[in-house]
């Protein structure tokens, strides 16, 4: 006798359902629509906290979002707002939204097989290859995150040196491999070495010049001190928007060196390499068409919702080389749901992916290049706007250059400890709820360090976070003196 089927999860009655539906996501556009009137960040109360730490109770639909929009909605990092300034983070687009909602409902699997959806991450690709530059043989997919591509772009540069054998032979055998980055560069470089057993002692972190930007001729020395020490210079990380400041590292000679030294050039754009879409900025960015590899995220200047990071490879047999692992369970057919080789799954770690590519494919295709390439134009205009008011600030210290869309500065009062006031400044800015930048420490000085990505962010909004700065910086100072 056959079982009965189980029951499904599907509602019981679609017309309620649909009700509720359409009445959450009226709610989310009301949320974006008027994002500006909200406090930017407010702390989670301890009391709704609690509620977070019951064990599991079952919710009928309305609860469940009754409970989101109390509890969660109201408490989140807040990067949607046009006042959020602390780090690199998009601000997302209803029609991101709306096409996260499409693929959620399709719920397609895009580590490979046979399927409409790998279209759309193929022609993304293409779009993102003609970007940069690159030729046809290039390769790419969605990751998480530039960390994520980050690695992916250390393991190619591993396999291009090494071969493939190191796959199952590791790298214990190998040659001293080195690695070669700024100091200014992102954590994730250290831990890509890490994580791919080259080892973080493998990477040599080269000093900035004054404008925050890797020194080439220290580059240049230090990787010959390590070829005549018996070393092997292999990958070289340069950054374009550097952390804490947006510094572009000088791609062109960086280029012309690993040319020279037959040296992996990675590219680590996170937010800087969609400079690329604006015309204005684009030329800064001269020798990126020549790296080997290139990763960057699309959740940021690109303002698709979270996540949304890419890897773009030159050489995509190489790339193909360094990933690919057949299995019985993913053999290819030249028809059916099995056809469609290579599949993403031959090009990263991932054998479960989420169609990522529709969000970033409905934010290019609706927006367009020119419309997303003057907001990343217009953040850096707001940047230079901040700028200005800060030098003509007697308050006020500028402690970088500006190179994109970051600005650091910090209150300044005789007789304070600065780095505990402008440490503290940032704090009460982000509880205030007006505006919320972040804090770094440059030359031993802590810095407000207020990154412009979001495209609601206006000059209005940056006179606010001026004027918030300057009257928290005068009652702390009162305090403290």
């Amino acid at each position: 006798m056959l079982e009965t089927a189980g029951e499904s999860l599907d509602p019981k009655d679609w017309p309620a359902f649909r009700a509720l539906a359409h009445h959450m996501l009226d709610d989310m556009l009301d949320y974006t629509q008027h994002i500006q009137t909200r406090p930017v960040w407010q702390p989670l109360p301890e009391a709704l906290k609690a509620k977070l730490q019951q064990p599991l109770s079952e919710k009928t639909l309305e609860q469940a979002h009754r409970h989101f929009m109390t509890t969660i909605l109201p408490y989140a990092v807040g990067n949607a707002h046009p006042r959020f300034m602390g780090w690199v983070h998009g601000g997302g687009t209803p029609v991101g939204m709306l096409a996260e909602m499409l693929a959620a409902g399709l719920n397609a699997n895009l580590g490979g097989r046979n399927q409409a959806p790998v279209e759309i991450e193929r022609q993304v690709m293409r779009w993102v290859r003609d970007l940069f530059h690159f030729p046809d043989t290039a390769s790419g997919i969605f990751v998480t995150g530039t960390s994520m591509a980050n690695f992916i772009g250390c393991l190619c540069a591993k396999t291009s040196v090494l071969g493939v054998s190191t796959r199952k032979e590791g790298v214990g055998q190998s040659p001293n491999l080195m690695a070669y980055t700024s100091t200014a560069a992102h954590i994730s470089i250290a831990q890509s070495l890490d994580i791919s057993g080259i080892g973080t002692n493998a990477l040599r972190k080269i000093a900035v010049n004054t404008r925050y930007e890797m020194d080439i001729t220290q580059l240049e020395r230090t990787i010959a001190d390590d070829k005549s020490a018996g070393k092997w210079p292999f990958l070289v990380i340069a950054t374009v928007g550097t952390v804490d400041v947006g510094a572009i590292d000088n791609i062109e000679a960086i280029a012309d060196l690993c040319a020279r030294e037959h040296i992996w050039l990675h590219i680590d754009g996170a937010f800087g390499a969609l400079a690329m879409l604006s015309p204005e900025l684009a030329p800064r960015l001269k020798g990126i068409e020549r790296a080997d590899s290139i990763a960057f995220d699309f959740h940021k200047w690109g303002q698709v919702p979270y996540d949304a990071g890419f890897i773009l490879v030159r050489n995509s047999e190489l790339h193909q080389q360094a990933f690919a692992s057949p299995a019985a369970y993913l053999q290819r057919q030249e028809r059916g749901l099995s056809a469609n080789s290579p599949w993403a799954c031959d090009f990263g770690l991932d054998l479960s992916r989420s169609f990522r590519a529709l969000k970033t494919w409905f934010t290019l295709s609706v927006y367009g290049d020119e419309k997303l390439g003057q907001v990343i134009s217009h953040t850096c205009h707001l940047a230079q706007y901040l700028k200005q008011q800060v030098m003509q600030t007697p308050e006020l210290e500028l402690l970088a250059p500006v190179a994109l869309n970051i600005v650091c500065f910090r209150y300044r009062c005789a007789g304070a400890d600065l780095n505990w006031l402008n440490t503290e400044i940032v704090i009460a800015l982000q509880e205030s709820g007006d505006a919320a930048p972040s804090s770094t420490t440059l030359n031993g000085c802590v810095a407000i360090r207020a990154a412009i990505v979001n495209h609601r962010t206006t000059q209005q909004d940056i006179d606010t976070l001026l004027a918030s700065t300057l009257k928290l910086g005068a009652i702390l100072t009162t305090s403290f003196l």
